[in-house]
């Protein structure tokens, strides 16, 4: 690891890892107790819109996807909470819409952008500029205090909406909050894990997390811990193999993880039952 860090792009790439690996899995915690484990997919094909939309216009590919993500991710929403659209519906609504938009507009966009258009969904080490890790510094460190300064206000949110508004909470501002928190990290993201893969580097290490971890910041934290893991890992083996994308890598090593967590909780829960049972006899 230490020969990798004598190259700039790689210090680039490292440090936007760490940052993605503490971000999506913070804001996945939400999404996972909200049992919208597929937003991420929804806003991430919809980012693809924006990025092609870049490419179209000659302008900054982040840009537009953050512009388009957000408004995509607050229009899903109101959508599902006025109208008689269900959860699962309007995810599909962004899926089939993101993709549609993306595919034809990178095919009205200059040539050459196919090739630069797989970095931005399936991730890429090198391509990580400077210019990059600020504005996915900038963007991280949105997300983080939107987490610290709501966490309180959005757990409950994602435990019960009725409960949430029963102490005045302002459920609709929280609801949106959440999804243009999910859009930006999304948008953190798609430079390292690919706009394809964002998702599961929001839900997995949550998921592994779940299997150990009692309480919901412990929770949190645990996964912020996975994620960082992983994402460091994947990159490192990314940039060892030159045929191997990250976010592939990241993905898989989080699954790992999760295998392991997994066993490990099983066993722990086992071994409490059996304690228990045997003080009571």
């Amino acid at each position: 690891m230490m020969d990798l860090l004598q190259y700039d792009f790689m210090r680039r790439a490292l440090l936007a890892a760490l940052l993605v690996g503490l971000v999506a899995p913070a804001v996945g915690t939400f999404i996972v107790q909200r049992r919208l484990a597929l937003l991420g997919d929804g806003i991430g094909h919809v980012a693809l819109t924006g990025v092609a939309l870049g490419f179209l216009t000659g302008t900054a590919p982040t840009l537009t996807a953050v512009i388009v993500a957000v408004g995509g991710a607050i229009a899903i929403e109101l959508v599902r909470e006025r109208g008689r659209t269900s959860g699962d519906v309007a995810l599909a609504l962004l899926f089939y819409g993101g993709i549609a938009g993306g595919v034809l507009l990178i095919g009205l966009a200059p040539g050459g952008s196919n090739a630069t258009l797989l970095g931005y969904l399936f991730g890429s080490v090198s391509s990580v500029s400077a210019e990059d890790v600020w504005v996915v510094a900038g963007l991280a460190s949105a997300v983080l205090i939107i987490v610290a300064a709501f966490g309180r206000e959005l757990f409950v949110l994602c435990q019960d909406e009725e409960v949430a508004r029963s102490y005045g909470l302002p459920v609709r501002m929280l609801s949106l909050l959440i999804a243009v928190t999910a859009a930006l990290t999304v948008v953190v993201a798609m430079r390292v894990v690919g706009l394809l893969l964002v998702s599961a580097l929001m839900v997995v290490p949550v998921a592994a997390s779940q299997q150990i971890a009692r309480g919901f910041r412990t929770t949190m934290f645990l996964a912020m811990a996975i994620g960082v893991v992983s994402a460091v890992g994947g990159l490192q083996v990314a940039a060892g193999q030159d045929n191997v994308a990250p976010g592939a890598a990241i993905v898989l090593i989080a699954l790992a993880a999760f295998v392991v967590a997994l066993v490990f909780g099983r066993f722990v829960r086992r071994s409490r039952t059996t304690d228990t049972t045997g003080a009571k006899a």
